[in-house]
């Protein structure tokens, strides 16, 4: 069976040392792979998700201006769609890499496509990134710390077990055990034509 997601994995974190090299959500990213390159997706697609990890925690901010956390909350839901559609970006390589495939009669479907288990193992690696700094805090004290070391103990478990699972998922469809198989989101809020809000603006 080949391995992907290890390398898949490799390059979130690259991603996600690289946003935290500014720590800023108004940073452009300077993505380093080739734009027709799985490669590049992926690492766009972690980019996006630091962002909006950031977004989410300054948002929070009890004492925020009520202006402010509109704008926010508004571009946090632009940065759901980007998030949405880079996800089915990578599904559409996946889609096109497989195509020859000839699923065999009794292929069965997968609960999700490669690339939502893909989008939760970016947010898998942002929440493993940002708990090893919570352990290395030294203004907590040794409770709060052991509580965020079995957090990292019980990610660290999931990490291996996504990562195997995302490989044993790919490889079923490169055999034609599993169906590769995509449902577009068809997120009704954000379309003008069938968002009751927006399109009774009209």
């Amino acid at each position: 069976m080949e391995k992907f997601a290890e390398s898949y994995y490799a390059i979130f974190e690259r991603a996600t040392y690289d946003y935290h090299l500014h720590d800023d959500v108004d940073f452009s990213v300077q993505n380093p792979y080739n734009e027709g390159d799985i490669e590049y997706r992926l690492y766009l697609k972690n980019w996006i998700d630091a962002v909006q990890w950031h977004l989410e925690d300054i948002i929070r901010n009890p004492d925020i201006d009520p202006v402010e956390a509109l704008q926010l909350k508004r571009r946090i839901d632009r940065s759901n769609q980007e998030r949405t559609d880079m996800v089915e970006l990578i599904d559409d390589y996946f889609l096109e890499k497989y195509a020859g495939v000839k699923t065999l009669p009794d292929a069965g479907i997968n609960t999700e496509s490669p690339a939502w288990a893909i989008d939760r193992l970016s947010i898998l690696e942002l929440k493993i990134f940002h708990i090893e700094k919570e352990v290395e805090r030294e203004d907590i004290n040794e409770i709060q710390r052991d509580k965020c070391v079995l957090k990292y103990q019980v990610l660290s478990e999931q990490k291996k077990d996504l990562i195997t699972a995302l490989d044993a998922l790919i490889d079923d469809i490169s055999k034609g055990r599993k169906q590769m198989k995509v449902y577009r989101q068809m997120k009704m809020y954000n379309d003008p034509m069938l968002n009751p809000v927006l399109y009774g603006k009209k």
